[in-house]
């Protein structure tokens, strides 16, 4: 039976360009019946595109990245993910690391690759969080700025709230604030 190679790419953000991931795949043009694509980052499994190919690979199929990272940022997801295609059958090659899962040396591999890209993305974390501390210190960095907050609006809607006049979704919609934030506020506030 002829394996059937299924490209995925991903790239962090719509302005990225998954290009370079696509030429990586020149050597399996031929072979590639379908590649999916996300713009999203890889902190986490909640990208549709990484789902859709999920859903679609069948036993015998082989999904092609041009690298691990494309497919997870941290050590978890990607062992869950390859966790996922082995259980369905589905061979996982890298292009970059030269791994193929379908071998105990490439299974061994992709752990350790999959714990240099947890690395990598809490490394660039770090990095993030001393480059804001260390802008903060020099007054170059004030972090968000304020939402507008009235505090007199805010309880005299709660109380129509509280008072059953209306819903808390109606409350929050009056007040042009997500969920989080009311609830936190009738918290802070003891409403």
């Amino acid at each position: 039976m002829d394996k059937t190679y299924i490209g995925y790419a991903r790239v962090s953000s719509m302005e990225q360009n998954e290009a370079r991931q696509l030429h990586s795949f020149e050597g399996y043009t031929e072979k590639i019946k379908k590649i999916f694509i996300d713009k999203l980052s890889g902190k986490n499994t909640d990208r549709p595109q990484l789902q859709a190919m999920l859903s679609y690979v069948r036993e015998g199929d082989v999904v092609v990245v041009s690298d691990f990272s494309r497919l997870a940022r941290s050590t978890r997801d990607m062992l869950q993910i390859v966790q996922e295609l082995t259980d369905k059958g589905v061979g996982l090659i890298s292009l970059k690391e030269n791994v193929d899962t379908d071998t105990p040396q490439g299974r061994f591999m992709l752990t350790v690759f999959a714990a240099l890209a947890e690395l990598e993305r809490e490394t660039i974390l770090q990095r993030q969080r001393e480059g804001i501390a260390l802008a903060k210190q020099q007054g170059k960095y004030k972090g968000r700025k304020p939402i507008p907050f009235n505090e007199e609006k805010f309880r005299a809607e709660c109380k129509k709230w509280r008072n059953g006049e209306q819903t808390a979704v109606a409350t929050m919609k009056k007040l042009d604030m997500k969920k989080n934030r009311f609830y936190k506020l009738v918290k802070d506030f003891n409403i």
